[in-house]
């Protein structure tokens, strides 16, 4: 029996004659000479599960895929360079993409029609599913040749969109950077932050790149606008009030009305922003955001033995959000009349609603507690204390509601952002559960996603690991274990971290670029890894690893590595600053290097906590016994008197060594 890929596990009525991607599909393809169908999708996709029930559940429709086409479905978190292949088709055919992804093939998968969701039948302007499949089989037996010069075609095409400069020229400068954040900048939303338009998605790439590009230079106006967008998804809808974490994306410019799926990722990448910015302004929210965001990964989405899961769904008992909506009728039966009305005011919940004309209300601070507390004529320490306890009763009773879906894969990638979350968060808020959880999860990864010849795979689900790990799995791990180093001193997360960076370069590195995948065996074209998406660019976070390493090397390779791959990504850069903000943070390491701080010695935790209060975003933390040679960080370094010691480096220059810290911070300014 063939296996079947999570995204398909979902659904135990199948007629249509479902193959995973991989010879046996393709063979068949060839041997009776059918195109494929290949659906790309994933667990909590919405369309994606419109179209199952709608059109492959069809036993009509199902029977016209079975005598026609071999069918393919892939998860797109798993093979996320078959997405990229065909999602970059798609874009450059019709102009727009999206999931499910619907794709016809050749016996040599080579696309030659495409599109997203189809209806069963013509309506929403969009043809239908069953009247596509007949036409395209027509074409099939009766137009070949056109058929097959479309597929042609459209390979180049995907050849030529991957396209990348030669590493030659000048390296980009700080010119660069600031022409970047300025026309970001330009494109934000000065009400509601963000980027303007709708759906509003959070981009914490661009936002980290902004607040990077403030600390270099002082400018207010990125702080302002980065703190603007942060205060106002912490306090919409995007944001779970209740139980913590971020739902994918705002519906809406206001953050109000959110697409309720929970993405790993989401709550892996925002968590490290919110602590840049709890840095650099102490504003308690934004360490309140954090701390509840990491609490509910931890409570709701946690292997027991430390990795992480990939989504939750939006959907519960058929209908989106229905776990997370309240009307007024409900909270005041959770929580009484006078609690009840209180948490309505704050949350901004109505009998009208602000939830598709349901009378359901999407929590969100439409009172703040102290503007709460004025009105009421309480003490605002009174009034919180009330929300927080109303909070906590609406919380369990939520828990009692049907959840949604939790799809309960593994992957690495996903895993190594959430590690360096934790590592950071653990480190700079002084929180050792936060530490020890990335510990776990690090050692679940290294124990149960190794290949077992020092490669990385991709999944885990059931107790089982497969699929040859790609470009963002070693990227994203080895800054995690980068992070964790930095939170424990423990060096095996760091010889971990350089063996992973070594293997990053022998597997997917090529001159100036790095490629999504280690092979093209199964590919009609080895994609490379450029742009930022819902998760940073691959090959940005691996430029990044290399820098924060180099430190540690006796050689020049990793830097000459990352100066190869930004002088041909110059253009790139220049040109869509929005899809490469995590190259152009690397960049801006680069050009003002690293800030190394080695410790001597047991550091007192008063200077550990004093470090994790700063905002240091090029900071390298580092801690030897101590004399040791082995790296330059290191090199040189001794305590004194018998102290621990601190040395403060930038620029191939060291301050004198330190034994307290008003005689360190100094130099960190």
């Amino acid at each position: 029996m063939r296996e079947a890929s999570p995204y398909l596990q979902q659904h135990a009525y199948n007629p249509v004659d479902w193959y995973p991607w991989g010879e046996e599909a393709l063979q068949k393809a060839r041997a009776e000479d059918k195109p494929i169908f290949l659906s790309i999708g994933y667990s909590s996709c919405h369309w994606c599960h419109v179209m199952e029930r709608e059109s492959f559940r069809d036993p009509d429709i199902a029977a016209i895929l079975n005598e026609h086409f071999v069918c393919i479905k892939v998860d797109r978190e798993e093979r996320p360079d078959l997405d990229d292949i065909y999602q970059t088709i798609c874009q450059l055919v019709t102009r727009s993409g999206g999931w499910p992804l619907s794709v016809w093939l050749t016996p040599d998968r080579k696309p030659f029609y495409v599109g997203t969701y189809f209806p069963p039948a013509e309506r929403y302007g969009r043809p239908g599913f069953r009247q596509v499949l007949l036409a395209l089989a027509r074409a099939w037996r009766e137009k070949r040749d056109e058929v097959e010069q479309v597929a042609a075609n459209w390979a180049e095409g995907i050849v030529r969109s991957d396209a990348l400069e030669p590493p030659a020229g000048d390296l980009p400068d700080r010119q660069l950077i600031a022409s970047a954040v300025w026309a970001l900048a330009a494109s934000v939303d000065r009400q509601n932050g963000g980027f303007r338009g709708a759906p509003k998605f959070p981009n914490p790439c661009t936002l980290d790149l902004m607040l990077r590009y403030w600390k270099d230079t002082g400018e207010a106006l990125c702080l302002d606008l980065v703190t603007l967008t942060l205060r106002r998804m912490a306090e919409g809808g995007i944001y779970d009030q209740l139980g913590g974490g971020f739902h994918r994306y705002s519906v809406d410019a206001r953050w109000a009305v959110p697409h309720f799926e929970k993405m790993l990722y989401d709550n892996a990448l925002l968590p490290p922003v919110y602590l840049a910015a709890w840095q650099a302004t102490g504003e308690p929210l934004f360490r309140r955001v954090v701390e509840e965001t990491l609490d509910y990964v931890l409570r709701e989405m946690t292997h027991p033995e430390g990795g992480f899961f990939a989504t939750i769904d939006a959907d519960s008992e058929g209908e989106e959000g229905k776990f997370y909506v309240w009307d007024r009728e409900e909270i005041l039966a959770v929580l009484g009349p006078d609690l009840g009305e209180l948490l309505c005011r704050h949350f901004g919940v109505t009998a009208e609603g602000n939830f598709e004309q349901t009378g359901k209300t999407v929590l969100h601070i439409a009172e703040p507690a102290e503007a709460l507390a004025a009105a009421v004529g309480l003490p605002p320490e009174e009034v919180g204390a009330r929300i927080r306890a109303g909070k906590r009763r609406l919380l369990e009773a939520r828990q009692r509601r049907v959840p949604p879906f939790r799809d309960e894969k593994i992957l690495t990638g996903w895993n190594g952002l959430m590690l360096s979350a934790l590592a950071r968060a653990g480190r700079a808020l002084r929180r050792p559960e936060y530490t020890e959880a990335a510990r776990r999860a690090a050692d679940f990864l290294l124990a149960h996603l190794s290949d077992g010849s020092g490669g990385l795979l991709r999944r885990f689900k059931d107790g089982e690991a497969g699929i040859p790990g790609y470009l963002e799995d070693y990227a994203f791990l080895t800054a995690g274990l980068i992070d964790l180093y930095e939170a424990t001193f423990a060096e095996r997360y760091l010889n971990e971290a350089m063996r992973l960076a070594d293997e990053t370069l022998s597997r997917f590195h090529d001159g100036g670029s790095f490629y999504l995948t280690a092979s093209g065996a199964d590919l009609i074209h080895r994609p490379r890894a450029l742009l930022d998406a819902s998760v940073p660019s691959g090959a940005a976070v691996a430029v990044m690893n290399l820098l924060r390493l180099q430190p540690y090397r006796s050689d020049d390779r990793f830097r000459s590595v990352a100066e190869a791959v930004f002088r041909a990504h110059r253009h790139l850069m220049k040109r869509s600053p929005g899809g490469m903000a995590a190259m152009l943070q690397a960049l801006a390491f680069y050009l003002s290097g690293p800030t190394e701080v080695t410790l001597v010695g047991n550091a007192p935790e008063a200077w550990l906590e004093a470090l994790g209060r700063r905002y240091e975003p090029n900071l390298v933390l580092t801690r030897i016994d101590g004399p040791r040679d082995g790296a330059p960080i290191w090199t040189g370094k001794a305590p004194v008197g018998g102290l621990p010691t601190a040395y403060v480096c930038r620029n191939f220059t060291c301050s004198p060594p330190a034994t307290a810290w008003e005689e360190i911070e100094p130099h960190l300014r």
